[in-house]
């Protein structure tokens, strides 16, 4: 069989495909040849190679975006068309879950250097490149919006106040952040709360700029952050508060009870927790299914694993600690993703001299494709306020949530 007729014939089959689904699409060819979808057509999808257009006859969301990071096919259009049209493509053959990753895999992916070489290469990209598209507090966590026409720089603002609130947090008390970050919230809760904030991170990169700021602030005496996997925090001084922010997701469905084993016997009896994550909205714990997972964890998120939030609560309780509050804020992060996918596309070509073609791609396509995962309610995410309570049962805190929106 010629290469004409082998071609001529995965034509015929990505035509009936676009026909089938009424996929909104053209499809320009590597010899200019052009396919018209179902109009109006706001995507023009262009295919350099007949081995890139096979994966549009029988396709998952996870190879339509390899495709597109390794170069394969073009995009022109808005993201959020993007991602209709590839469910389209999809939507008669691709499971919205999977099956989870092999056991010894999932143990593998938690232990600590792997854990450290993860973060690693999630985290430092390089400040400069996340410069460019979060808030002025470098906030990577989901954002809390009180109305649609917030800023993200407001709305990463009222999270961190909303955490300290949940937290109910006073002046010297000691605050624990698990996975700080850029130092937004221990910066904000020394600042506005006048706490003493440690945070740790396993990024070199995201130390450094935090002990940085911290100087520009002249917070030495009451902020400090460290490079420390969270297993090896000191024990001999609890704290009053923790904090655990978008940090969740690394931790690993095997290593749960150590997590929040950890968290207790680091936090005072009376003492508050708060566990900000993401998780799976599939009561057996699948992960995404149609390849999603495996290019998450191929060219993001390494080891990453989201469990459904009533796994969250149950192994809180069975480490000591009592839910007290739960809050979904899953149009929220929705919200927070095209933000950042927004504000990235107007810095294409900054980004792309900071870190080049390719993983400008991977971070497009992964922040576009989990807006729409939060919006499609596939995936979703919790504030989960949780107590280590006093000897006698009891736990402080007021009997109603007045206090989190007070003037």
């Amino acid at each position: 069989m010629t290469a004409a007729v082998v071609e001529g014939r995965l034509l015929g089959l990505v035509s009936e495909r676009l026909k089938q689904v009424r996929a909104p699409v053209n499809v320009r060819l590597w010899n200019g040849q052009l396919i018209r979808g179902a109009e109006p057509a706001p995507v023009t999808l262009t295919v350099h190679s007949a081995r890139a257009l096979t994966r549009l006859a029988r396709p998952t969301l996870g190879e339509l975006a390899r495709s597109y990071v390794e170069g394969e096919i073009d995009l022109e259009g808005s993201l959020r068309d993007v991602l209709r049209l590839g469910e389209a493509l999809v939507a008669d053959r691709a499971s919205t879950y999977g099956g989870r990753a092999p056991r010894w895999r999932r143990w593998w992916a938690h232990n600590r250097a792997s854990d450290r070489r993860n973060i690693q290469r999630h985290y430092d990209v390089g400040n400069d490149f996340y410069a460019l598209w979060l808030d002025r507090n470098r906030v990577y966590s989901c954002a809390y919006f009180r109305t649609p026409e917030d800023s993200l720089d407001q709305a990463q603002e009222q999270k961190l106040d909303h955490i300290c609130r949940k937290l109910m947090l006073q002046p010297g008390e000691r605050l624990l952040d698990i996975g700080c970050g850029w130092g937004g919230l221990i910066l904000w809760a020394a600042r506005h709360y006048g706490a003493r904030t440690l945070g740790i991170t396993l990024s070199a990169g995201q130390h450094r700029y935090v002990q940085e700021r911290i100087r520009e602030l002249k917070l030495e005496d009451r902020c400090e952050v460290r490079l420390l996997d969270y297993r090896d925090v000191p024990e001999d001084q609890p704290f009053d508060k923790i904090s655990s922010v978008g940090m969740f997701e690394h931790v690993g469905r095997q290593n749960l009870p150590v997590y929040f084993g950890k968290i207790r016997r680091l936090l005072r009896p009376g003492g508050l927790v708060m566990n900000h994550g993401i998780t799976t909205n599939s009561l057996e714990g699948a992960q995404l299914g149609s390849g999603i997972g495996e290019f998450v964890n191929d060219y993001v998120f390494p080891g990453g694993e989201l469990m459904h939030v009533s796994t969250v609560v149950r192994e809180m309780a069975r480490q000591g600690l009592e839910t007290w509050d739960a809050e979904c804020l899953r149009p929220h992060y929705a919200r927070t993703l095209w933000h950042w996918v927004d504000r990235l596309e107007a810095q294409r070509e900054a980004a792309r001299a900071l870190v080049g073609e390719k993983k400008l791609r991977v971070w497009l396509i992964y922040m576009a494709g989990s807006a729409h995962a939060f919006t499609r309610g596939w995936i979703s995410i919790y504030q989960l306020l949780g107590g280590r309570p006093l000897a006698d049962g009891s736990l402080p805190h007021p009997l109603t949530r007045a206090h989190l929106y007070r003037a």
